[in-house]
């Protein structure tokens, strides 16, 4: 599933200039993707665009950039406060394991997964199959929500989210 989604992410642009599932599904098809691997990405995506549809987003001047904004839902409830910790339950904790949750904590200290997007990558992460997570899975479904909602991380984040941590040479 996920290397489908990389050819995804890869080939269109933004979530909004993805084509509809039925013609996804034929251009994966065509490309030699498996048709059980082609369901379960289509599945996922469906679930990411539904999570992502009321995802509401003041985009700065740079054009790249935006803030995730408190959905019309969560209007009534207080805002998140500096000081405020995501207690993740126990099924959160081994589906999603360790080490993807100390890089959600990386990204959300390093201002780049504001509260409203880490609630996206948690329940997307969570509708995967297989657990724990790999680390290389969770920094595809980071992708994938930057992607679909039009904000592209930047630069330093961009290489992170893509480079192989294993070609890394310490100086």
């Amino acid at each position: 599933m996920f290397e489908v989604l990389v050819y995804v992410y890869e080939n269109y642009w933004r979530g909004d200039a993805c084509p509809e599932p039925e013609q996804l599904g034929r251009k994966l098809s065509a490309q030699g993707f498996d048709a059980d691997e082609i369901r379960e990405a289509l599945h996922w995506l469906d679930g990411l665009s539904l999570a992502t549809r009321g995802v509401q987003l003041e985009r700065h001047a740079d054009g790249t950039s935006a803030t995730v904004l408190p959905g019309i839902a969560a209007d009534a409830a207080l805002p998140q406060s500096a000081d405020a910790m995501r207690v993740y339950s126990s099924a959160e904790q081994e589906h999603i394991g360790a080490e993807c949750l100390g890089f959600i904590s990386f990204l959300e200290s390093a201002s780049v997964l504001p509260g409203g997007m880490r609630e996206i990558v948690v329940e997307r992460a969570m509708a995967t199959p297989g657990e724990p997570l790999a680390l290389d899975e969770l920094k595809i479904i980071v992708l994938m929500v930057h992607w679909s909602t039009g904000v592209e991380p930047d630069a330093l984040v961009l290489d992170e989210l893509c480079d192989a941590s294993s070609d890394r040479v310490a100086h």
